[in-house]
């Protein structure tokens, strides 16, 4: 490293020159990359690692009711809404922002956010802002897209999270000295929200309106909504910081979890965890929670931190090759912040907040009739009586958006079913009941359509012969 350390004052004075950033920007990325090059990552002693108690991440179903409506409208006067916007929806095969996909009934992502909002000012008489967090990726299609809410009764916000340049690997120079679109930089993970908010002054606005909390949430996640018991439970306790996380099934064993170390409470990545642990890390039984990136958060204490630059979250290093040149981006994760706030908690929330939609299988279930629409909120159908959704997986004919629905005349029933593998040229008529294991395997080259009105349990399928 001590190369790479050299390298430094060099990279400083090129990333000087760059005048498509702010100094803001220009400062952030300097101290991100010279954390980087002192290797302070933080050693993770597993034998001190302790389950944290229901102290530290509340039980859900201990929380206090939510209070009467006079009450709730000056709770929700504290309150600020923010998405992560910065994703495109490229791995899904569509052009522009993430939340402007279809996701139910002609509805996108965004039209369901404003929907809750505009729900939730309504029915108290309260003014809920909601922000969105751009990227440079994002910024300039978001901006013609909120226009359409200007008569919602709600108060929409937007800022951009801040652009770094891609480091060229071989010499360690900004990699927009040597391409001059937008592949020379990178927007650096949702670790950046905090400094972003305060750099695009809206926190400053929010303090001064008596705001106290913000709700920041993938804008990708349907279950996220705001949430009044959690909301109550952080004003009257002064929590500083709440993640919300769920019980782990097989699908989330990747996902970071919470964890109680030297005694605060932080989050544990797999990438943190050594080789010979990573099994442990994976089972349901010893870490039995986590993170679905929900996270509240008081205003107050963002801007004392920031201000402190005391945000030193754990670097993720993440290499990519761009037009055949090996280059780094350095990212942080909003979650990992949790250990630097006072009084920071976990929630245990139920798994109804956390529905996330990835890829065309989730578009399956949430287009399906395991939902329904009600108030911009995707509510799960009672007549399922299985907790856990069922298990999804559609072949690369399914991935992209178009093709996706391209082969639907309408999304099947799915209330009974378990799992759903499909694979090959595949299409579904109208009206199909799929129920109990499903497999539907075309065989290579042949083309196989499910007919109108099929009802399908328990039985794998390779041809109209098994129909």
């Amino acid at each position: 490293m001590a190369a790479a350390t050299d390298k430094l004052p060099q990279l400083k004075s090129a990333v000087a020159g760059l005048n498509q950033i702010s100094d803001n920007e220009k400062t952030g990325f300097i101290n991100l990359v010279s954390r980087y090059l002192s290797g302070e990552a933080q050693h993770i002693e597993w034998s001190k690692i302790q389950t944290p108690t229901d102290k530290v991440v509340v039980p859900y179903d201990t929380l206090a009711p939510t209070p009467a409506d006079d009450e709730t409208k000056k709770l929700l006067d504290k309150l600020v809404v923010l998405k992560l916007n910065g994703g495109l929806g490229t791995t899904m095969g569509c052009t522009g922002p993430k939340s402007v996909i279809e996701v139910r009934d002609g509805l996108t992502f965004l039209d369901l956010i404003v929907i809750q909002i505009e729900h939730l000012n309504k029915k108290y008489g309260c003014s809920v802002p909601l922000v969105l967090m751009n990227s440079f990726n994002t910024h300039d299609d978001t901006l013609k897209i909120v226009g359409k809410y200007e008569n919602h009764g709600i108060d929409i916000h937007t800022f951009n999270q801040s652009q770094f340049p891609r480091i060229v690997v071989d010499d360690f120079s900004p990699f927009p000295l040597k391409q001059s679109g937008k592949d020379g930089w990178y927007p650096p993970g949702h670790g950046d929200v905090f400094s972003a908010l305060m750099n695009s002054g809206k926190l400053d606005t929010f303090i001064s309106q008596g705001k106290e909390y913000v709700f920041v949430a993938n804008s990708d996640n349907l279950g996220a909504v705001v949430d009044l018991k959690i909301l109550n439970h952080l004003v009257t306790n002064k929590n500083e910081y709440c993640m919300e996380v769920t019980p782990k099934t097989l699908a989330d064993v990747k996902g970071g979890t919470l964890i109680s170390y030297e005694g605060k409470v932080q989050l544990l990545e797999i990438a943190q965890v050594p080789d010979e642990h990573v099994n442990d890390f994976k089972s349901i039984e010893k870490f039995k929670i986590f993170n679905t990136n929900n996270l509240w958060v008081n205003l107050n204490a963002i801007k004392r931190l920031v201000q402190a630059d005391a945000l030193k979250m754990e670097i993720i290093p993440n290499p990519k090759e761009v037009e055949g040149v090996k280059v780094l981006q350095l990212e942080t994760a909003a979650g990992a912040a949790i250990r630097f706030f006072d009084n920071a908690i976990g929630i245990n929330a139920p798994r109804s907040r956390f529905l996330p939609v990835k890829a065309s299988s989730d578009l399956l279930l949430v287009q399906s009739d395991l939902y329904t629409l009600e108030d911009g909120l995707v509510i799960r159908n009672k007549a399922r009586t299985n907790p856990e959704n069922p298990s999804i997986e559609l072949g690369p004919e399914f991935k992209k958006v178009g093709n996706f629905l391209g082969r639907f005349k309408s999304i099947p029933s799915i209330i009974e079913l378990d799992s759903l593998k499909v694979s090959g040229d595949v299409s579904f008529g109208a009206n199909v009941v799929l129920k109990g294991k499903v497999g539907i395997m075309a065989k290579s080259g042949a083309k196989l359509e499910i007919p109108d009105g099929a009802s399908i349990a328990n039985k794998e399928i390779n041809g109209p012969e098994d129909l």
